[in-house]
Parts: C-alpha cells; sequence; structure tokens
C-alpha cells in the first residue's frame, strides 16, 4: 500500500509481471508459485494479539525453580520463554497487563516498553521470559528460526558447552571426575569451582573475622568482609588446579568459579598462582558492580578475569569493555535482557575485543534461547550447563532438538521456526512445583495498571 492508502498491489501479480518483463518463463512459473511456500498462512501478521500469560513453574537439581512462561495470541501461534532460574514467576506474571492486546511482532516496541520493568541478576527475568517467548512467536508467524530474524543468519551449526562437576575435597577425586566430563561426556571446555571452603577446615588457610552472620556472609559484598587467604591456603588450592590439569591435560579451556568472598590483593595472588595452569578465566571474583577494582585485579593478575552473569541490559558491559575491566564477559540472557539485547553486548564486546560466554543455568526452553543467540553472535565462545547430569532435562522439550540436547559437547543449532521447541506436557508436570499447574489461567493478573511512564 501506498503512503496515501490508494494503491494495492498483489505480490503475486507483481512477480508474474516483472518475470515476463524480463522474458523469462521459469521465474514467472517456479519463482512465482514457491513465493508463498515461505509465508505461514495460519497467521495474520498486522492483527496479531497477545490473549494470555501462563506459567509453568518446574523444579529441578541445581539452580531452581525455573518458571516457563506461554504467551498466547489470538491466531493460536504461542511462544515460550523462561524467567531465570532461582526467581518467583511474578517477575513476568508483572508484566501481563501491560503486554494484553499488544502485537507481539512488535518486539522492539514490547521491550522498550517493559525493559524498566527488569534490573539486575533475578530481577531481570520476567522481561527476558517475555523477550524469548515473542521471538519464538515471530519465527513460527515467519517461518524462520530465531538466530535468522535475530543475526540474519548464523556463524556456526553447533554450540559449544562448558560445564563444572562435583567437588572433591581429594584433589585426585576432583581431577578424575573432570577427566570424566572430557572423555565420557565429550565435554571440550571445563569449569572447576574452587572457593576456600575447600581448604578453611585447615587451620592456617583463611584470615577471617570471627563470629559472622549469615547476613554478613550473604549480603556483604568481598571487598567489605576483610577476608583474605594466606600462602599455605593458596598452596592447597593449587593443588586441586594442578591435580585437575594433570587428569585432563593443558590443551583443553579450564575456567575456575566462586573462589569465595575474598579481598582483591588475594584474588591478585590467587591469579598469579594460577598462572602456570593457564585458566581461561576466574570468575566473578567480585561484585561487578566495582568497575576500577575489577581493572585493578585484570592489571595485575595474569590470569583472565570474567563477569557479567547479573548484570541487566548492555549499558553496564559497555563501561567494563570500554574500561578493560575484565578479559572476557558472560552474560546470562535470562538477566541481560533477552536475546537480541545479549546479541547487542556481544556485538559491542567484540569492538573492544573482549569475547563472550554466555551463563545458563535453567531449562531447556531458555538453553534454545541461548543456543540462537549463540549461533548469530560472532564473538561467542562457549554456553554453561548445570544439567548434564539430570537425566529427564532434556526431554522437557520436544520436537526440533536431539535427545540428549548436549550432545558431546556441542548443542545442534535448530532450524526449524521460533525457538524449535514445545514443551512437553507429560515430562513437565512431572517436576512442577508443589502447588503449582500446568499453564494454568492467571486472570488475577489482567488489571494490573499503573501510570509507568518515567517522566512528566
Amino acid at each position: 500500500m501506498s503512503k496515501n492508502g490508494k494503491s494495492r498491489f498483489d505480490r503475486r501479480e507483481l512477480l508474474k509481471t516483472s518475470a515476463m518483463a524480463l522474458g523469462g518463463t521459469w521465474l514467472a512459473g517456479e519463482m512465482a508459485e514457491a513465493y508463498p511456500k515461505v509465508v505461514n498462512t495460519n497467521s495474520s501478521p498486522s492483527t496479531l494479539k497477545i490473549t494470555d500469560l501462563r506459567v509453568a513453574n518446574v523444579v529441578k537439581p541445581g539452580p531452581s525453580p525455573c518458571p516457563i512462561i506461554r504467551i498466547d495470541t489470538n491466531q493460536g501461534v504461542y511462544g515460550l520463554g523462561e524467567v531465570r532460574d532461582g526467581a518467583s514467576p511474578t517477575y513476568a506474571l508483572f508484566l501481563k497487563s501491560r503486554i494484553l492486546g499488544e502485537n507481539p511482532l512488535q518486539l522492539d516496541r514490547i521491550f522498550r516498553k517493559i525493559k524498566q520493568f527488569g534490573g539486575h541478576a533475578r530481577q531481570g527475568g520476567g522481561v527476558c521470559a517475555v523477550e524469548m517467548a515473542l521471538w519464538d512467536i515471530a519465527g513460527k508467524v515467519y517461518n524462520a528460526p530465531v538466530y535468522a530474524l535475530v543475526g540474519g543468519g548464523k556463524f556456526r551449526d553447533k554450540v559449544r558447552v562448558y560445564a563444572d562437576t562435583t567437588e572433591s575435597k581429594d584433589p585426585k577425586v576432583y581431577g578424575q571426575r573432570m577427566k570424566e566430563r572430557k572423555e565420557v561426556m565429550g565435554i571440550t571446555w571445563l569449569k572447576m569451582d574452587l572457593g576456600i571452603d575447600m581448604v578453611s577446615d585447615t587451620p592456617g588457610t583463611v584470615t577471617m573475622r570471627s563470629d559472622l552472620t549469615d547476613w554478613e556472609m550473604n549480603q556483604l559484598p568481598h571487598p567489605l568482609l576483610a577476608m583474605e587467604v594466606t600462602d599455605k591456603g593458596i598452596a592447597m588450592l593449587e593443588q586441586y588446579v594442578a591435580a585437575v590439569r594433570d587428569a585432563v591435560g593443558m590443551e583443553i579451556p579450564l575456567s575456575m568459579d566462586h573462589l569465595g568472598h575474598l579481598g582483591v590483593k588475594s584474588i591478585i595472588r590467587l591469579g598469579k598462582a594460577y598462572e602456570k595452569y593457564n585458566l581461561s578465566w576466574m570468575e566473578d571474583v567480585i561484585p561487578w558492580t566495582y568497575t576500577d577494582l575489577l581493572k585493578q585485579i585484570s592489571e595485575e593478575s595474569p590470569t583472565p578475569i570474567l563477569t557479567g552473569e547479573d548484570i541487566y541490559l548492555k549499558e553496564p558491559f559497555q563501561v567494563l569493555c570500554e574500561k578493560h575491566a575484565v578479559s572476557k564477559i558472560h552474560p546470562d540472557l535470562a538477566t541481560s535482557g533477552g536475546i537480541l539485547e545479549t546479541h547487542k553486548i556481544g556485538d559491542m564486546a567484540e569492538e573492544y575485543g573482549v569475547p563472550m560466554a554466555m551463563h545458563f543455568a535453567g531449562t531447556p526452553v531458555s538453553c534454545m534461547a541461548n543456543v540462537h543467540c549463540a549461533a548469530a553472535t560472532q564473538n561467542f565462545l562457549a554456553l554453561e550447563n548445570h544439567s548434564l547430569d539430570v537425566p529427564w532435562w532434556s526431554s522437557l522439550v520436544q520436537e526440533g532438538v536431539k535427545t540428549p540436547i548436549v550432545n558431546h559437547g556441542w548443542i545442534d543449532v535448530p532450524d526449524r521456526p521460533g525457538l524449535g521447541v514445545t514443551a512437553n506436557e507429560d515430562v513437565v508436570r512431572q517436576h512442577l512445583a508443589p502447588g503449582s499447574g500446568y499453564f494454568e489461567p492467571t486472570p488475577q493478573w489482567d488489571q494490573e495498571r499503573s501510570w509507568d511512564r518515567l517522566w512528566s
């Protein structure tokens, strides 16, 4: 239709006319006939409207619960998304009344409308879940996988997975467990959790105040605890890293997480002690908000520093990358703003020479959102998975994915429309949070209203 609304063109006729003008009978016949096949005739995009948002709250081993959301439309097309692991479904349900009646294909407009209700860490989970579900709908309507819509294509056909394993206070046992990850499961990027709790029961390993309360231990940022590891403690921790490297070799990438709530100087000393083991990164060594302290650690530690799983939206990542406060970033797509925002974060980081791993600990729904984003983002390294030892994890979804989803350390990028998966109702029902139901109606959230504009 022209801008004044007076002219209408039929696309089929336009193709035929063009073909005749070119004198190409093949173009007129073959192309004209093929053209409508990519259009989802079950959907009328311009009249699509959101009619409902429902939740199935899944409980699994490890980070949990994991609220899966379903956004329904007036044309039977629906989308799946997932609130970040450990977060409340309320973060998504709160947004229901703000998206009802909207055309789900207006993704950017809806995201701009609701992103003010997200925040760092789990507070971003609702906005991200909605964003994932909208992309799932868009892919189904336009008959295209999400990676094609977000990135214009893909850089890879399969996505590398990295994973940790259960710790052991026996270094040799720990090393053997990591070796099994590599040789039995085929994992090609390993991560080990190694904190001061592994050695703190040995006298002379950690210097800390006595009688710290649970609130202080769990709520005070690392630098405020005045906790430091001793030379003896570092030597004992180093034994674990040496045992793992002996077991898996120096060739495979090895990362480290959960070092403990230590001070800046202790982190630097650990980074120097681990230099000979060529770690890919030490993760979340202090809260990401301390940009200058992270920069200090990065400058003085030969072991690379990584952070990002609790950051919402691109702008804070840009601060870290501009100042080269970290060597690598790892957004959690269920916190960082969803699929498109995480893709933008990756592209931004690439401009500063910073590669991007991706943190993830949810169900296959969020996993596939991550896979599409990873496939479409050039500077991607590897995607985390916390459910390699959960036998039914892959079965939470069906269609479009191989079982198991993680196959010898890789996940195939699906080419089915949208995220490429549907919920397996029987399996999901077996693992619902006590007292919750399977995508039950949520009319109590239909009328939530406020004046949400941020300026007067």
